[in-house]
């Protein structure tokens, strides 16, 4: 059931609509008798007003119909050129279908105008072949467009929504109110506010889905907050944040002694914290340098001379631990400043470490383009995916409507455009209620068409009604009413375009019902699960790519001589992440019925920014001057192997294929000598992912956890605590 403000945006969307389709059909059609001018002022609106998902308020819309509308008009040139053969159509329609389609990698906007465009196109494409006609059409298109803009900016138009700049300040002020101990939120209540960011949850028109600097910024920014509200759910749930909070404000250890190292760093954090939201909410960069570097530097040294003084001046290895925790936190810290830092200025950066993580910051825009585009063009992506079955659907469908002449053949394309689905179970269902709604419209249009006759001034007075009426229930009531609205739509315009009878009607079934079983054919053969499986296939990759990182993570830290390996490469998992990151999106925007399987995808995802930033922060803040201890070196790679094969495990699972057997890792115990600062971060780094990973393997399907359960009776790798679960 929809919401009030939902249903109040439909009613506004019809009226406007109605009003910019009428005003240039009745002028050209009545004052010009210009038939041609009427039907692309007809559907013009309704291609960009209606059928086209544009997010965003009145000025947003209007701003990207604008940018259409050239677009626009060099399609409905090329459609009109390749008219001449049907073979020279489909070969277009396949070009221009899947740029059209995988223009959503350009993000929500370009995206949303997408269905509008590739309609110009197919509109202009079909016989009869009129090239005379050409400057006709482009006049009707751009009447349309431009009337629809007004109506968009000036009648009822849709106000802004939350942008997410302001979600994000939000989630840093609770984040700082926590550092600071203003807040005492519970570790569920602070997942839950960094569950604010995620995209699936944000207006369309705000998610920085982009490929420029500014929207992978702010991205990267959202991806940091959410890890860093995950660290104070966890660090709450384990005490140790209470603790952390004590010290910082000068507080004293249990054997009298303050912590000076994160009394000095806690500070600095939520002030960051508090800063950078006013930043977002101001929507300005704060100039200055960048302090984080230097402060996290002065407390590793700080640390590095606690241990290695007097021994009645060590702190306890609870405290070091704390510290180990409270550097991460500084790290999500100082990766988000710096991210959105980037989001709200948009410029060429020098480099910024770690360059793998900001490669963007100093990269030009026809390059961010380039990595954009090639990063997708890979079986692996949900958007070629996605681009390659529209394309091919078209194509096809213009094929069999030109072999088979099929009269208004516009109306097979536009069946295969409306109702293709990303999975075959919702282009089924789709389809079944399209077809019904049709069925109920043809018989309703080819009785109004007899009753009727060749009144046209009875089709006048009905046609602005009829439209008003389709587009504001259609939405509404679902897509059986839209379909068989529509129907009834259409025969009243082109019984006023030329002479009509009850045969029209049969004809737009036959058409919907062929379009109808082209897309379910293509569905059925090209990847009919949606992203389903796909979520499991990069997720799976993911994984397999985060086994290497912890074990070159630590082999970096525990090298002989220290420095003399170098740390591993993240790009790889950088790259999969993405593709993750993306089929996870489509699998959140389908149905619950078409994804059985209840995985905690997101929380693999959460694993996996661990992982990453560990491998990125733990080689440059905590390489040690002097080798460790050789026993404690070999405990701590036997650890990063049982992580490993965790990793390559789950990915097993994820990817549907059997599982190795559960690995064990080595005994918990105490280094002997001085507990350096370099062993606790690692371990504490460690346990931690060993944490996370359980709590994924926790939220697998029962069926699939029982079928590694019969591999070992072993438990999990390392000392964790009790799997947990959030929502996904």
């Amino acid at each position: 059931m929809k919401g009030g403000a939902e249903r109040t945006t439909i009613l506004h969307r019809s009226v406007r609509v109605t009003l910019a389709a009428s005003a240039g059909f009745y002028f050209f059609v009545y004052g010009l008798h210009e038939p041609v001018l009427a039907l692309y002022a007809l559907f013009a609106p309704i291609s960009l007003g209606l059928l086209s998902p544009i997010p965003g308020s009145g000025r947003q819309r209007a701003e990207v119909m604008l940018k259409a509308l050239p677009v626009g008009l060099l399609l409905v040139t090329l459609g009109t050129l390749l008219a001449v053969k049907t073979w020279a159509a489909v070969l277009g329609m396949l070009v221009v279908g899947f740029s059209l389609a995988f223009a959503a990698i350009a993000g929500p906007r370009p995206a949303g105008a997408a269905p509008g465009l590739q309609l110009f196109y197919i509109l202009a494409c079909f016989p009869p072949y009129e090239p005379q006609t050409l400057w006709l059409r482009l006049a009707g298109l751009t009447f349309g467009v431009l009337v629809l803009v007004l109506c968009e900016v000036f009648l009822l138009p849709q106000p802004p929504g939350p942008t997410y700049r302001t979600t994000l300040a939000d989630v840093l002020a609770t984040a700082g109110d926590t550092i600071a101990g203003r807040s005492g939120l519970s570790p569920e209540a602070l997942r839950q506010a960094g569950a604010r960011l995620r995209l699936s949850g944000i207006p369309p028109v705000e998610r920085p889905a982009g490929p420029g600097r500014a929207d992978r910024g702010l991205a990267q920014a959202g991806s940091a907050a959410r890890r860093l509200l995950e660290q104070l759910a966890h660090q709450t749930e384990t005490g140790e944040l209470r603790e952390l909070v004590r010290e910082g404000a000068g507080g004293e250890q249990p054997g009298g002694r303050a912590d000076t190292a994160s009394g000095s760093l806690l500070p600095l954090v939520a002030f960051l914290c508090d800063r950078t939201a006013a930043a977002l909410r101001a929507g300005r960069a704060t100039p200055g340098p960048q302090r984080m570097d230097k402060a996290i530097d002065g407390f590793q040294r700080t640390r590095v001379r606690q241990v290695t003084g007097p021994a009645d001046e060590v702190p306890p290895v609870p405290v070091l631990r704390r510290q180990a925790a409270l550097l991460a936190i500084a790290e999500s810290v100082r990766i988000l400043e710096i991210s959105v830092r980037v989001g709200l200025d948009g410029r060429r950066t020098p480099p910024i470490e770690p360059r793998e993580l900001f490669w963007y910051t100093e990269a030009t825009t026809p390059r961010l383009w380039a990595r954009r585009i090639v990063g997708n063009m890979t079986l692996r992506s949900v958007q070629f995916q996605n681009a390659v079955r529209i394309a091919v659907a078209l194509a096809a469908a213009r094929f069999v409507a030109g072999s088979l002449d099929l009269t208004h053949g516009f109306w097979v394309l536009l069946a295969v455009l409306t109702l293709s689905r990303t999975t075959v179970g919702e282009t089924w269902t789709a389809i079944r209620r399209a077809v019904t709604g049709n069925l109920v419209g043809a018989v309703a249009a080819g009785a109004l068409l007899i009753g009727l006759e060749r009144h046209t001034e009875a089709y006048a007075a009905i046609l602005a009604p009829a439209m008003l009426i389709a587009f504001a229930l259609g939405p509404l009531l679902g897509i059986a009413w839209a379909q068989g609205l529509f129907t009834l739509v259409v025969a009243t315009a082109f019984a006023q375009i030329a002479p009509a009878s009850w045969q029209l009607a049969e004809a737009r079934i036959v058409d919907v019902v062929t379009g109808s079983a082209i897309g379910l054919l293509c569905a059925m053969l090209a990847w009919p699960a949606g992203a389903r499986r796909e979520v499991r296939r990069t997720v799976a990759g993911l994984l397999r790519e985060c086994g290497p990182l912890i074990k070159g993570t630590v082999e970096t830290l525990t090298a002989v001589p220290p420095g003399s390996v170098p740390a591993p490469a993240t790009l790889p998992a950088l790259h999969r992440l993405v593709l993750a990151e993306s089929a996870y999106a489509q699998f959140r925007s389908e149905p619950v019925g078409s994804r059985p399987v209840r995985a905690d995808w997101h929380a693999v995802l959460i694993a996996a920014n661990h992982i990453l930033l560990g491998a990125q922060w733990l080689p440059r803040f905590d390489l040690p001057a002097t080798a460790l201890p050789p026993d404690t070196a070999d405990r701590a790679r036997a650890g990063a192997r049982a992580l490993a094969e965790t990793t390559d495990r789950l990915a097993a699972l994820c990817g549907g294929e059997p599982p190795g057997p559960r690995g064990t890792s080595p005994p918990p115990s105490e280094p002997a000598g001085p507990p350096l600062p370099a062993l606790v971060d690692l371990d504490v780094w460690l346990r931690s992912l060993a944490a996370q990973l359980t709590r994924v393997e926790a939220a697998l399907p029962d069926a699939v956890r029982r079928a590694t359960d019969d591999t070992s009776a072993t438990g999990p790798p390392g000392p964790v605590p009790g799997p947990g679960r959030h929502a996904s």
